[in-house]
């Protein structure tokens, strides 16, 4: 016989149902909860700097989204230019469809205005991305739901998160990305394959992603793995990027059409890391502003990453990913001020942070994620309202 006080089956279904609740909605609510902050400390920050946070929030690249997404490429307005103040029909081509694609639609729904369609898009994508982070981090080689839930917070507070609010296309990239990555980590090629091609149409970023992918299915494909499924994976998984670049392609005339709009209207080229070495060596040497230093600062950090995955024995196929994005940002030769917030989607990166805190005291980890949640917040604002160039 069970003890007077012992629960009942009853309050024992209650507690589980509760339990389970709170699994569920986790990831929401600490994404949500860790933005939401983010947004606070913007406001503070553009009434100081006398800033309309709406304004600061759809600026610089949200300007071409919002114009893409109303008037598709024919139709953005006169006024956006690129970084040398110039403009062709052929400018807006540097933007990929993914993002503006989906505010369109949502923009078509009854009452919702661009802009509200705009910042739906990105918050709804934050969301699905946090359930893909924290699936992810209980996924991996000594994953656990705690260490989800940590890389979900490592991942709204990063450096340069302030854009995850933005009408920019980072976070609905890395929605698909992370899903893509969970499918390669649980052998679902096919949900790899697909949220990879859909990532393609997002961001160029999506190279990394592909070789990430590609390469994951064909060592399933050479060992035998899950029948046909890493074939249609690994085919499927480069199709938007690869149908986006010949669209452009047939638009300009040139085969090599999007990386000839990005050269001519934002010096943007592979330069294999020259560019960010100089960059790098002036700002350390003669240092000109927090964002500038910081960024520097930002790279050093993800280079060490990158090693600490690889003496962590992280799966592969997130490191290769990790390194990708890595890769593509020191190797371009663009705005430099761009560097921090290109390397959002390299979250793979913080997967042996997140593991390594989450065998910490509860305590310990919440008191390290609030201070990180706190300079990521005011970093955010100060980036976006005290800064004056583009990010």
């Amino acid at each position: 016989m069970e003890p007077e006080d012992a629960p009942s089956a009853r309050d024992r279904l209650a507690r589980a149902a509760r339990h389970r609740v709170v699994l569920v909605l986790a990831p929401a609510v600490v994404y949500l909860a860790v933005r939401e902050f983010g947004l606070l400390v913007l406001a503070l920050m553009a009434e100081r700097w006398n800033k309309d946070v709406t304004r600061v929030l759809t600026s610089w690249d949200g300007q071409w989204f919002l114009g893409i997404a109303e008037g598709g490429y024919d139709s953005v307005p006169s006024g956006l230019v690129d970084a040398f103040g110039r403009r062709t029909d052929e400018t807006p081509l540097a933007f990929f469809p993914g993002y503006p694609a989906l505010v369109r639609w949502v923009d078509g729904l009854p009452g919702v205005e661009p802009v509200g369609a705009a910042f739906a898009v990105s918050l709804v994508s934050g969301v699905f991305c946090a359930y893909g982070l924290r699936r992810l981090g209980s996924r991996v080689f000594g994953g656990s739901d705690r260490a989800g839930l940590v890389l979900v917070v490592l991942f709204a507070a990063s450096p340069m998160a302030v854009v995850l609010s933005m009408t920019y296309s980072e976070a609905t990239f890395c929605a698909l990305a992370a899903w893509s990555l969970v499918g390669v980590v649980e052998r679902r090629w096919v949900l790899a394959g697909l949220c990879c091609a859909a990532a393609g149409l997002v961001r160029p970023t999506a190279a990394a992603l592909i070789l990430a992918v590609c390469l994951a299915a064909l060592v399933a494909v050479v060992r035998r793995w899950d029948g046909w499924r890493p074939w249609v994976g690994g085919l499927v998984a480069p199709l938007g990027l690869l149908g986006y670049l010949a669209y452009v392609a047939v638009r300009t005339g040139q085969w090599d059409g999007w990386f000839a709009v990005q050269q001519r209207g934002w010096d943007s080229r592979f330069d294999g890391g020259a560019a960010t070495w100089k960059f790098a060596l002036l700002i350390l040497g003669e240092p000109r502003s927090v964002l500038e230093l910081a960024t520097v600062w930002f790279l050093v950090v993800a280079i060490a990453l990158v090693v600490l995955g690889i003496r962590r024995g992280l799966e592969w196929p997130l490191v290769v990913y990790g390194a990708g994005v890595l890769a593509m940002d020191l190797g371009s030769n663009g705005l430099m001020n761009s560097k921090a917030r290109l390397l959002l989607p390299a979250f793979t990166l913080l997967v042996p942070v997140a593991l390594a805190m989450a065998r910490r005291r509860t305590s310990t980890v919440v008191a390290v994620l609030v201070g990180i949640t706190v300079f990521s917040a005011w970093f955010g604002a100060y980036a976006i309202t005290a800064w004056q160039y583009a990010i």
